[in-house]
C-alpha cells in the first residue's frame, strides 16, 4: 500500500534529472575535444543517463496505469503542467548525446522527442489559453520549459531532417520565450516572491538564450551579431544567478534543485562552442569554470536525491 501511495505521488519533474545528466554527457563530449579527457568518460555518463531514464519512465508509466486521476490532476496544475515536457526534452537531449555514438539511435530519439514535444506544447498552450484558474502569481521559470524544448529541436534536427522543420521549431520556441520572459519579469517585479520550492527554477532563465545560441549556430553555421546577443544575455543571467547563490544555499532540498543542472550544461556547451569558433582563450577558461561547476552540482544533486529517496522525502503528498 505504501509503494502504491509513492507511485501515486511520483512527480513528472523526475525527468529533469535526465535533462541534467544528458546535459552533462554533452558537456563532457565537448571536454574530450578541448581538454582531451578520455572518451570513455562521457560514454559511461551517457549509459548511466539511459538507465536512469528507463527507470524513471517505468515508474511514471506505472503511475499512469495505476493512478490516472493523479496524472490528470498534475497536468491541470499551473506549475506541474510545465514539467511534462521534461520527458520529450530528455529524448531530444539523449538524441544529441548519441550523435557521436550511434547516429541511428540518435535519429529514433530525435523523431520521437520532436513529435512528442510538439504535441505536448500544443496541449500546454491550449491549457494556458482556456484556463479559468491561473493567476499571475502562478507564473514561474518552469513556464519556459516548453519553449526551451522547441528551441532545442534544431541541435540534432539539422542532422536528421531538412533544416526548414528546425527553423519552424526554433521560430515559435524563441517567440514564446520572449513573450514569457516579459510576463515573468512583470510578475517577479510587481508581485510576491517565488515560494522557496521554486527558487531553484530561477536558473531556468539561463537555458533559453543559451540553447537558442547553440541552435541558431546549428541553423546558420556561423557566429553573428544575433547569436552573440543570445550568448551574452545567457552569460549575464548566469552571473546574475551566481551572485545570488547565498540565497539558494539556505533552501532545503527539493527535486526542483535539478533546475540548476541543465541550464549550467547549456551555457557550458555554448561557451565551448564560442571557444571552438573564435579560439579566444577567455571562452576556454569560462568553459572550464562552468564544467567544474556543473560536475560539482551534478554530484551534489545525485547525493541529495539518493538521500531523499532513502529517507522517503520524495513522492510524498504535497
Amino acid at each position: 500500500m505504501n509503494n502504491l501511495h509513492q507511485i501515486k505521488n511520483f512527480p513528472v519533474s523526475f525527468f529533469s534529472i535526465i535533462m541534467g545528466l544528458s546535459g552533462l554527457t554533452i558537456v563532457l563530449q565537448k571536454a574530450v575535444d578541448i581538454f582531451n579527457i578520455p572518451k570513455i568518460v562521457p560514454l559511461y555518463v551517457l549509459y548511466f543517463s539511459v538507465i536512469i531514464f528507463f527507470v524513471i519512465t517505468i515508474f511514471y508509466l506505472l503511475k499512469i496505469l495505476l493512478s490516472r486521476h493523479e496524472v490528470i490532476t498534475e497536468f491541470n496544475n499551473p506549475v506541474k503542467i510545465n514539467f511534462f515536457p521534461t520527458f520529450s526534452i530528455s529524448l531530444l537531449l539523449l538524441s544529441i548525446a548519441f550523435l557521436p555514438v550511434n547516429i541511428k539511435a540518435s535519429g529514433y530519439l530525435w523523431y520521437s522527442g520532436m513529435i512528442l514535444h510538439f504535441i505536448i506544447t500544443l496541449l500546454i498552450i491550449g491549457v494556458w489559453m482556456h484556463h479559468d484558474k491561473f493567476k499571475i502569481t502562478h507564473m514561474n521559470p518552469s513556464w519556459f520549459i516548453p519553449a526551451v524544448g522547441n528551441i532545442l529541436v534544431p541541435v540534432a534536427g539539422v542532422t536528421h531532417l531538412n533544416p526548414e522543420l528546425s527553423w519552424f521549431f526554433f521560430s515559435f520556441g524563441l517567440f514564446f520565450w520572449i513573450i514569457l520572459l516579459t510576463i515573468f519579469f512583470y510578475r517577479i517585479f510587481f508581485h510576491e516572491a517565488l515560494v522557496e520550492k521554486l527558487i531553484p527554477t530561477l536558473f531556468i532563465l539561463i537555458a533559453p538564450p543559451a540553447v537558442g545560441f547553440i541552435s541558431y549556430f546549428k541553423l546558420t553555421g556561423e557566429i553573428n551579431d544575433f547569436s552573440r546577443i543570445l550568448y551574452y544575455f545567457a552569460i549575464f543571467l548566469t552571473i546574475l544567478m551566481t551572485i545570488q547563490l547565498k540565497l539558494h544555499s539556505k533552501i532545503k532540498y527539493y527535486l526542483s534543485w535539478w533546475a540548476y543542472s541543465f541550464p549550467l550544461a547549456a551555457i557550458s556547451i555554448a561557451s565551448a562552442l564560442m571557444y571552438h569558433e573564435t579560439q579566444l582563450i577567455i571562452y576556454k577558461y569560462i568553459f572550464l569554470i562552468l564544467l567544474v561547476s556543473l560536475i560539482s552540482v551534478i554530484v551534489l544533486l545525485l547525493f541529495k536525491t539518493a538521500i531523499a529517496i532513502l529517507n522517503r522525502q520524495i513522492c510524498i503528498e504535497e
